[in-house]
């Protein structure tokens, strides 16, 4: 928060934020953020404490993240596009005291106060709480294994070498950047930390355009976007649109991060780059739990990249371990991280934290306590590779999910006796989620119109499947559990 106040005192007349015909100066928005901080006070929220936010992305909701931070609460942020019972819960198991939301009051079950943020202050005098790096700043919630998300707590020891790194390794530190991606993906402290305390311009993606890569190419020429973070899925449709496009002569894009999934440099992306030689493209990879952990930037022409580029180098403060599989191979194993990125642990969740958040004997750098990230990964000249998960999570559209908690919840539907789930490639590196059910003796075969209706009701849509497939028996491995690979298999057949 220092940084973004030291900016907003040296340019105050500066746009710090657009959004639609909304535009605020960082003066504006200082005062925004010591008015809410006040206002927080004012109902009795005290360094801490913890915040939650939900509305409609826009300035309203930034300003409010950044006063939670600035009156020293954890800000807890809630899309409003999740199903109500997912947010429910979220909010309940969190712990929040508060709820501030933006636009229209919240559609889903509020156990705390709740204020709409147009009621509080927009001017204040409020000091900001100082950053300790113990002082927690966000939680953000992640599938889980029980049908339910688990909550993860992220410290400013993390954030804030995020931010500050963000700020100094892009091309400049004012890009004018699009505020993409939704308030449950942390890539969104990326956006907009790494923007206002660089001098940058945050620019709010209007909703319906996340999902149209033409609509969305055409307002990055109008709006002038300089700095971009997508997934890689949504990447690839952009560059699958700039291909039709006889010139891109109107885009001033200088950087692109591709951040929460495998990055894959298709035909299509290589194309996209060759027609922008003043842009570069990063490939970020982190975890909820850690954040922002290593970069790899490509280099060279694009039709030189390689298709699956190293997920790079770890940023300051990170000290990257690797547990080998074969110890014959101690470059090749599962990726621990320690140091600065690292998460004090799940909310409410003591068993899973000592079997993911581990004591290590003391590394290289002095560090005793290491995340393990369940990924499988090989060191070659100082860079990493990512190989393969280890568990059950997958990444969908730069979501991570949980393959069993889609499992728990179709098991809820009436008739379904069993249920496994799987992801599949589609190509050029793309996936998406099939599922396999038996059901009842003399059932109907699962509708899946309506099976992805029901699941609707407790998933967000990047966890619902894409098929369903009803099978008289389930395959299973000798030792009697079900086998995935041949689920798989049969799948990817139909």
């Amino acid at each position: 928060m220092a940084a973004f106040e030291q900016q907003a005192l040296a340019t105050p007349d500066k746009i710090a934020v657009v959004d639609g015909g909304l535009s605020l100066t960082y003066g504006q928005l200082l005062a925004w953020v010591r008015g809410i901080a006040d206002g927080l006070t004012a109902a009795g929220i005290v360094p801490k404490d913890r915040v939650a936010v939900t509305g409609r992305r826009g300035a309203a909701v930034v300003a409010a993240m950044l006063g939670t931070m600035w009156a020293g609460a954890t800000y807890l942020p809630l899309d409003s596009e999740y199903p109500a019972a997912r947010l429910a819960h979220m909010l309940k198991d969190s712990g929040a005291s508060l709820l501030l939301y933006a636009d229209e009051p919240p559609q889903f079950k509020v156990s705390v106060p709740g204020l709409p943020i147009a009621d509080m202050p927009t001017t204040g005098t409020a000091e900001k709480v100082a950053c300790r790096p113990e002082l927690g700043t966000y939680i953000i919630y992640t599938s889980g294994s029980t049908g339910l998300p688990k909550g993860v707590s992220v410290l400013h020891s993390c954030l804030d070498t995020m931010a500050d790194w963000q700020r100094d390794h892009s091309v400049r530190r004012d890009l004018r950047t699009a505020q993409f991606a939704p308030l449950n993906f942390d890539v969104s402290f990326q956006e907009v930390l790494g923007t206002l305390c660089g001098g940058g311009t945050l620019v709010m993606v209007p909703e319906e355009l996340r999902q149209d890569p033409f609509e969305l190419l055409e307002w990055l020429g109008e709006t002038q976007i300089e700095r971009l973070f997508l997934p890689y899925v949504a990447l690839q449709m952009l560059a699958v649109a700039a291909a039709e496009e006889v010139s891109l002569d109107h885009l001033a894009l200088a950087e692109v991060n591709a951040a929460g999934e495998q990055l894959v440099c298709t035909p299509d992306i290589r194309a996209l780059f060759a027609r922008l030689p003043q842009c570069r493209l990063n490939n970020h990879y982190g975890q909820s739990e850690s954040a922002m952990v290593t970069v790899h930037t490509l280099t060279g022409p694009s039709s030189s990249w390689p298709a699956l580029p190293p997920i790079g180098a770890p940023l300051p403060g990170c000290e990257l371990l690797i547990d080998p599989l074969d110890a014959a191979e101690p470059n090749i194993g599962e990726l621990l991280v320690a140091g600065a990125p690292l998460s004090p642990g799940y909310l409410n969740q003591p068993d899973l934290n000592a079997k993911r958040f581990i004591t290590v004997d003391p590394t290289p750098r002095g560090h005793t306590k290491a995340f393990r990230t369940g990924d499988l990964v090989r060191l070659d000249d100082g860079e990493l590779t990512f190989l393969v998960r280890q568990d059950k999570d997958v990444k969908i559209r730069g979501y991570r999910v949980n393959l069993l908690e889609i499992e728990v919840w179709l098991l809820e539907l009436p008739t379904v006796s069993a249920a496994v789930c799987v992801a599949l490639d589609d190509g050029q590196g793309s996936r998406s989620l099939h599922c396999a059910v038996t059901v009842d003796a003399g059932a109907e075969p699962l509708d899946g119109a309506w099976a992805a209706e029901k699941l609707r009701c407790n998933l967000p849509d990047p966890y619902i499947p894409r098929s369903f497939t009803t099978l008289e028996v389930l395959p299973r491995t000798h030792s009697g559990k079900v086998d995935r690979d041949a689920v798989a298999r049969t799948l990817a057949g139909h």
